[in-house]
């Protein structure tokens, strides 16, 4: 016999006699010989209640009106010399991995190959505009589309916008069958979603599922200026830029990625809503490139600790931990450990939300930005500016001289060091600011997070320049009483909060 069948038997005889141990005693009776008469819960009702979600679906109407409305979208790159040096597949992360690539991957293609993209896109007008991902089509020298119909077209690529990951194409026809938009702010987890796409080349395949969530940030895209719609639609390599579809047959957004450990379906998935995707469309195709506001903050989550040191009720909203000089944000006022709880009206609750809402503005709108300063809320407009493209961090590789280690401490146990203006320019901080951390004792600080060679440059809103002006702002805390630290870490800066021991 084997063990699972062993497994079994013995489940089986444990089932067997549970009964005969309950039968000791009356539940009403070992309630009383415990003394208390009262359930722990209310007894099941005698009366069946009505059912939250009666039936299933059936989707065959929806899929035969929108059908014809679903392209597959073939972009061909042309050989092309092999790049030195170029990252293999097995050396990318896993981790919320494009689930569409080239055929023959750009960058793996050897010498004299070129290769062919597989994926899908959706008409938007009646005269051949349709949108897909950027990805789909990037690096592409020529993009075929073909109709449900048999009918192929060579596509113009109107424009593509890698921060978003939506691409416009045009096709010269007429009187197309096309799909209508949703109010992507209507959408709702629990909410039943339909994807049609060609997986693997098997073209108009049909899945379906729930909204799982929305507002979803994924940080390992890098794509910071949309706030996902995950669910649990199968969705694997073909399907990107293909329609996620509401039961009305309306597009709620476009399917891009999924989470996977095997670059295969593993139930989770993402879409872009489609109300960003069609802000990114108009623009590509009014003037070829996408614009997007720019406030001007570097922002952090609000943890328990931060909102115990703030004495604010909940740990929601973005926490300012830096402002760019001559910004935004900068010339409307706003101070670094102000707390961003809305935008003209819609609500931050967690960090990331306040990417996506900046992110859809232009430069030049007019803002209402709602925050919370020293427990005080307030509005402030503000004029934003213009996302620039983007810039590489630049990481400080200098190393911290140790002082010695019988150096006394300061109140939450670290060592600091006054900062050369050698690192200080390193670092990009101005004249007489910051100082850094040599040695981190067990206790307070070590258990927030600090780590010798962070740099502390302020202790709440009051900026430190030197280790005897730490220590000074250290010196009267409480046991217990909590201290909001801003910290650069490489290119990083964000507060910490530290709760000083006894």
């Amino acid at each position: 016999m084997n063990r699972p069948l062993r497994t079994l038997a013995l489940t089986g005889l444990l089932v067997a006699a549970i009964p005969v141990a309950c039968t000791a005693q009356a539940p009403d009776e070992t309630r009383r010989a415990q003394g208390s008469e009262k359930p722990i819960a209310p007894p099941p009702s005698s009366q069946p209640s009505r059912p939250l979600v009666t039936g299933l679906p059936d989707f065959t109407s929806l899929v035969e009106r929108v059908g014809p409305a679903v392209v597959n979208v073939s972009a061909e790159i042309a050989p092309r010399t092999a790049r030195g040096g170029a990252p293999g597949q097995e050396q990318i992360p896993e981790i919320f991995r494009r689930f569409f690539g080239p055929g023959v991957p750009f960058p793996e293609a050897p010498e004299g190959r070129g290769g062919v993209s597989q994926g899908t896109g959706f008409l938007i007008s009646d005269d051949g505009y349709l949108l897909t991902n950027h990805h789909v089509v990037d690096g592409a020298d020529t993009v075929q589309v073909r109709l449900s119909d048999r009918r192929e077209f060579t596509a113009e690529v109107v424009g593509s916008d890698e921060e978003s990951d939506v691409a416009l194409l045009k096709i010269d026809a007429d009187g197309l069958p096309f799909l209508r938009l949703a109010d992507a702010r209507r959408t709702q987890a629990g909410q039943w979603v339909i994807a049609i796409g060609s997986p693997f080349g098997l073209e108009h395949s049909v899945t379906a599922g729930i909204v799982s969530a929305v507002g979803r940030s994924n940080p390992y895209a890098g794509q910071q200026y949309v706030p996902f719609i995950q669910t649990d639609v199968a969705i694997n390599r073909g399907n990107s830029g293909g329609p996620l579809l509401n039961t009305s047959g309306e597009v709620v957004g476009i399917n891009s990625q999924i989470f996977s450990n095997s670059g295969g379906y593993m139930g989770v998935s993402f879409a872009i809503p489609i109300d960003v995707a069609m802000n990114a469309a108009e623009q590509l195709r009014d003037s070829g490139r996408v614009s997007r506001g720019l406030l001007g903050v570097n922002v952090q989550q609000v943890t328990a600790e931060h909102a115990r040191a703030l004495g604010l009720p909940v740990a929601e909203g973005a926490l300012v931990a830096g402002i760019e000089p001559g910004s935004a944000a900068d010339k409307a006022g706003i101070e670094r450990m102000d707390v961003i709880t809305a935008v003209d009206g819609r609500e931050v609750s967690v960090s990331s939300d306040l990417p996506p809402l900046i992110g859809l503005k232009a430069p030049g709108d007019r803002v209402e930005v709602t925050l919370l300063r020293n427990g005080r809320e307030m509005a402030i407009d503000v004029v934003l500016g213009e996302l620039p493209g983007a810039v590489a961090a630049s990481n400080d590789g200098s190393t911290p001289r140790r002082q010695a280690d019988t150096e006394p401490a300061n109140a939450i146990g670290v060592i600091p060091q006054d900062l050369s203006a050698q690192q200080r320019r390193q670092l990009g901080l101005d004249a007489g600011e910051g100082v850094r951390i040599v040695s981190v004792q067990p206790g307070p600080a070590r258990e927030a997070g600090l780590q010798a060679g962070d740099v502390v440059l302020s202790v709440g809103r009051t900026s430190v320049a030197s280790a005897a002006d730490l220590n000074r702002q250290l010196a009267g805390l409480d046991a217990g009483e909590t201290v909001m630290l801003l910290v650069r870490r490489g290119a990083g800066t964000q507060y910490v909060a530290v709760t000083a021991g006894s």
